[in-house]
């Protein structure tokens, strides 16, 4: 499995994911709306909500990591954002699966499982991929939309499909702003505090291709703390007090999006904190 196609290659964790599996030997062609800020990378400009040009940027590829989505909600509208996210990504599934791809790794989201919030507390913290998954808007039932496809389309195929929830994905000039934070617990309380470095984005994301999958299996994706300087203890006690910590065995700053699946099954083991950047 060596030529790999990057859709959204130009973007925050596609820069990334192209860089670090580019390091590591494979073939990498970034397939994007828009050209990416590399005069030397592999681009392919495709609007993959057109499924001709998705067979197009596919051709050659031995396995497709799936980045590329409207990437946030508030951007465009509910109704784009669902049409755009869903349709693109079901075109690269099934043109993955026509063509007899070896893997599909994309970008779900950390948003399925209840962010913000605001409707509910969440069920439980650490939260694990087992925690019920409640799309709050557009974007997120998007995500849902397409780990609902992934199931389908990996139990048709027997292709392995790798659904990564990133949480908040952050480069280093974003650190500045973690300061910010800390007088405030509810600030930062809409995704239990959560964020992953982009260069962690990367490492998960390369071991997703290289790991042994079967199926269709979710993993959340984070920094391995939070980012407060806070206990956990005293934020869940200050932002969530009905909901059950299970604190036992894990450290005052672990993060709270869980990521012991990740670990366990890809070998993830983020290395990058904004600790590091104060």
């Amino acid at each position: 499995m060596q030529n790999i196609v990057v859709t959204g290659g130009s973007g925050k964790a596609g820069r990334a994911v192209l860089r670090e599996l580019h390091e590591h030997g494979y073939r990498v062609k970034n397939v994007d709306i828009e050209a990416s800020r590399d005069p030397d990378a592999a681009d392919l400009i495709v609007d993959l909500a057109d499924l001709g040009q998705t067979w197009e940027a596919l051709r050659g590829a031995d396995a497709v990591v799936h980045l590329a989505a409207v990437p946030a909600p508030n951007i465009l509208t509910d109704a784009e954002t669902f049409r755009i996210n869903t349709l693109s990504t079901y075109h690269v599934f099934s043109v993955a699966v026509e063509m007899g791809l070896e893997r599909v790794v994309w970008a779900s989201s950390e948003t399925l499982l209840g962010l913000p919030f605001d409707r509910h507390d969440p069920a439980y913290a650490p939260i694990d991929e087992q925690h019920p998954l409640w799309p709050e808007f557009h974007y997120a039932l998007a995500k849902l939309a397409g780990e609902t496809l992934a199931d389908q389309f990996a139990r048709w195929s027997g292709i392995p499909f790798i659904s990564l929830r990133y949480s908040n994905v952050m480069e280093g000039h974003d650190y500045a702003r973690f300061a910010g934070f800390q007088d405030d617990p509810a600030m930062r309380a809409w995704n239990l505090w959560g964020y992953v470095d982009a260069r962690d984005v990367a490492q998960c994301t390369r071991l997703a291709l290289e790991a042994d999958v079967t199926g269709h299996e979710p993993f959340i994706v984070a920094a391995a703390d939070t980012c407060m300087d806070r206990t956990n203890d005293e934020l869940m006690a200050a932002v969530y007090p009905n909901t059950e910590h299970r604190a036992n065995g894990r450290g005052a700053h672990e993060t709270l999006l869980s990521i012991d699946k990740a670990k366990a099954v890809l070998g993830y083991r983020p290395a990058y904190t904004w600790r590091d950047h104060r």
